[in-house]
């Protein structure tokens, strides 16, 4: 009998959470409806409506989808990436403060790209479907060398050492990128001050191509690895009690997670903040089993990210926010609550 109750219980939990998740979807949607609608020269929803159908004039087409869709769906597929890389990490790191910005891996990401700006100064020139390759080369050197430092043999990862050893690495990298931005000439110094600082950069339908191979592949793999990660929560010893590979799987998981932080960098900028928000949003909604933490992490990501790139391109018409640092604005006093949550 406790088995039939048990199982009832989770059949209406997971109810619960399929609805939850459908309701993240439908205000990505109205998000996006309002993101397409708002800008430096607004669409009224009937124009919005003929131009999406294709019976607006060449103007209105060339404003939504060349310049605001891509943006928008770009910000969507960002989002997505970061919060689920965020997820993994907190996942197999046990470390509820665990996110590529803070633990040095968008750094490491950004790192790279700026390298090869550097050495490549014309942007223009930018193998666009490259520059996911480049930043995951930059960031799992970082993570590589993240986890080194962090792990110790017969206690593994302690998630203190991880997060200091985060963002000491990441203090680093930002001084290195200081450096040789300096080198830099007018023109490229200033797309890659705008690039730091967290703005959809990228925002035409090549970016989108190069990115969503990344999401399509990357995402439904974590998903299929759900089992592994709540497993690898109750820590090494019990894990592999089960039967579980422990260090095999964790590289794997942390392999993703850092090729998804990469893929995101690489047309977004460095934008933190949405790894860690995420999930911990997501936690709130669905609970705590992976199988629907990451895809409402992914959700919650997604809307975030969309909310604050709109936010920053109509709050100081015709200037602009980057996203980044309207994230950020959100994610900062986010991050303190949890340090003093934990600490206590």
């Amino acid at each position: 009998m406790p088995n039939k109750y048990v199982s009832e219980y989770q059949q209406r939990r997971n109810k619960k959470n399929i609805s939850i998740i459908f309701v993240v979807i439908l205000l990505i949607i109205s998000m996006l409806i309002i993101s397409m609608n708002t800008g430096y020269i607004r669409l009224s929803p009937k124009e919005l409506f003929e131009t999406f159908f294709g019976m607006g004039t060449e103007r209105q087409s060339l404003i939504l989808f060349e310049f605001r869709l891509p943006r928008i769906v770009l910000s969507i597929l960002v989002g997505m990436a970061l919060a689920v890389s965020g997820c993994i990490l907190q996942g197999i790191s046990r470390n509820a403060l665990a996110d590529p910005g803070i633990l040095g891996i968008n750094a490491g990401a950004g790192l790279g790209v700026v390298l090869f700006i550097s050495f490549f100064p014309s942007t223009t020139e930018t193998p666009v479907f490259l520059l996911p390759f480049i930043a995951f080369l930059g960031s799992g050197i970082t993570a590589v060398l993240i986890y080194l430092l962090s792990y110790k043999k017969g206690e593994g990862i302690s998630p203190v050492r991880l997060l200091l050893t985060g963002i000491a690495i990441a203090a680093g990298i930002s001084a290195a990128m200081i450096v040789l931005t300096l080198k830099l000439d007018s023109e490229t110094y200033q797309f890659v001050a705008v690039w730091l600082a967290g703005s959809i950069w990228g925002s035409n339908w090549k970016f989108v191509l190069s990115l969503l191979p990344w999401i399509l592949i990357l995402i439904p793999f974590v998903i299929a690895k759900a089992r592994v990660i709540n497993t690898l929560n109750l820590g090494d010893v019990r894990a592999t009690g089960l039967g579980l590979a422990v260090e095999k799987e964790r590289i794997l998981l942390l392999g993703a997670a850092v090729a998804l932080a990469g893929a995101g960098v690489s047309v977004s900028g460095g934008i933190g903040f949405v790894g860690l928000v995420a999930p911990h949003m997501a936690r709130q909604l669905v609970g705590a089993r992976h199988q629907f933490v990451i895809l409402a992490s992914a959700m919650m990501g997604g809307l975030l990210l969309l909310v604050a790139d709109t936010i920053g391109r109509v709050i100081l018409q015709p200037s602009e926010i980057p996203a980044g640092i309207v994230v950020a604005i959100i994610g900062a006093p986010y991050f303190l609550y949890l340090l003093v949550k934990s600490k206590a």
